[in-house]
């Protein structure tokens, strides 16, 4: 497996007309407590993206992991020094006119890999998603881990929604850039046992109003390396299998 971004525009444009499969991570600038870094979320799409790809290859599926999105509609941690958000319709305007320019190209097919899910920021992909299926019949492929059909190969900590740089989101760090865990920081946190999703749902607009003053939900002194792998497995399967079904 291959970063496009490694190719030559040769190498590039025979991959194109051999059918490779795209994969473009999605994630945030934004905090993530004060333990991960503001990438986490690019990071954990980058990883699962790549894992994706090898076993796609494996399966006799090209695939290539193209440049990340890392930034996004991230309102809800404005409060918090380094975040950095972009407006809906700009965000919308970069995921179709990147697809768009892939497809024009004579791409096979583009998979959002996504781990930011503000809901505005996850409108945005759906929003892009439906311009580029109305401008060229094209599909991109969004397999939303907030499904059922995904959420139940997460964690639990996912499932309840207080997962925001709690123990799932710690794990995958701690499993792909365990450099860039602040342990000294990580082991003293509390636990913060408040779902944002369900702030979200009762009219929360930030993390503070949800009861998050220091950017994060859940509990990241629980993570491990092993819950990040066994995430990442079930993230990276996730991406294969909606490939697989979108190419049958």
């Amino acid at each position: 497996m291959s970063a496009f971004h490694h190719l030559t525009w040769k190498e590039a444009r025979e991959e194109i007309a051999r059918g490779a499969v795209f994969i473009l991570p999605v994630g945030s600038t934004e905090a993530h407590g004060p333990h991960l870094p503001l990438a986490t979320d690019v990071i954990i799409s980058e990883e699962m993206s790549r894992r994706a790809a090898a076993k796609l290859d494996e399966r006799g599926i090209a695939s290539f992991v193209l440049p990340a999105i890392s930034y996004s509609v991230t309102d809800f941690s404005a409060d918090f020094a380094g975040t950095i958000s972009i407006k809906k319709e700009t965000a919308v305007a970069l995921l179709r006119d990147i697809c768009l320019s892939l497809y024009n190209q004579g791409a096979r097919l583009v998979v959002v890999a996504n781990s930011h899910l503000e809901p505005e920021h996850i409108a945005s992909i759906n929003e892009a998603i439906e311009q580029v299926k109305a401008e060229t019949g094209r599909t991109v492929i969004f397999p939303d881990k907030r499904r059922k059909r995904w959420a139940v190969t997460l964690t639990e900590e996912f499932r309840r929604g207080d997962c925001h740089a709690g123990s799932y989101e710690t794990s995958l760090v701690m499993a792909s850039r365990p450099d860039l865990v602040r342990e000294d920081e990580r082991e003293q946190l509390e636990k913060v046992p408040i779902s944002i999703a369900e702030k979200i749902r009762e009219g929360a607009e930030t993390f503070t109003e949800a009861g998050g003053s220091e950017a994060y939900f859940g509990d990241p002194r629980s993570a491990t390396p092993d819950e990040g792998e066994a995430s990442f497995e079930a993230l990276s399967l996730m991406i294969v299998t909606a490939v697989i079904e979108a190419l049958s």
